[in-house]
């Protein structure tokens, strides 16, 4: 479980593949990986991935995942280069403050950004998403945007839009998001139950 509020960008340094699955070996300041263990959950581009290896050192470390051919296919972490930029975030830990909204880390889809649009303080993003997805994502609700938790803007029938602050852009890596580019999304859990079951209760009366 997370919180959606991405600790620092971590850098990929190393992709090898390596049959079924690949293994993504990222860089990252040594602090946020202080009481790492093996086995544990990160959050890299909002997608929830074991530790496999990690190397502790100073400044830096290396920490290690395995990624199947089905998550590499259904989130953008199957375009990820060397040098690539990634969000980073350590699972919740019991007094940890909740900043964001609960994120799952299990990504539902991907969107493409179609419009980018910067002005001197403000940034906005046009997501073109499936239409199957737009019933979960309100204006004003919670989204997941590679594993940042975000309030949904503007609401249209082939996407929606972000609204994103400076701060935002420079903590994240959405301050390097390109037009045509994947990114991941995970819908708010508690507004797809309440959408689910008012379509089971909906439908159940007809």
């Amino acid at each position: 479980m997370f919180t959606g509020i991405v600790q620092t960008k971590a850098v990929v340094n190393t992709i090898t593949d390596q049959g079924q699955f690949r293994r993504l070996e990222l860089r990252v300041a040594s602090k946020h990986l202080k009481n790492i263990e093996t086995g544990a959950s990160i959050a890299v581009n909002g997608c929830c991935l074991t530790v496999v290896s990690f190397t502790a050192s100073e400044p830096e470390a290396l920490v290690c995942f395995d990624i199947i051919d089905e998550t590499l296919r259904l989130t953008n972490l199957g375009a990820l280069k060397q040098g690539s930029n990634v969000n980073f975030e350590r699972s919740l830990s019991f007094g940890s403050e909740l900043g964001g909204h609960i994120v799952s880390g299990h990504i539902h889809t991907t969107a493409t950004l179609a419009q980018r649009v910067d002005s001197e303080n403000n940034c906005r993003m046009f997501l073109s998403v499936e239409p199957k997805w737009l019933e979960y994502i309100l204006a004003k609700g919670f989204v997941a945007i590679d594993g940042a938790s975000l309030t949904v803007g503007e609401v249209e029938e082939s996407g929606f839009w972000l609204h994103l602050i400076p701060e935002t852009l420079a903590l994240t890596i959405l301050g390097e998001a390109l037009e045509g580019q994947k990114i991941n999304i995970e819908a708010d859990q508690q507004t797809i139950t309440i959408v689910e079951t008012v379509k089971r209760v909906l439908a159940q009366k007809l």
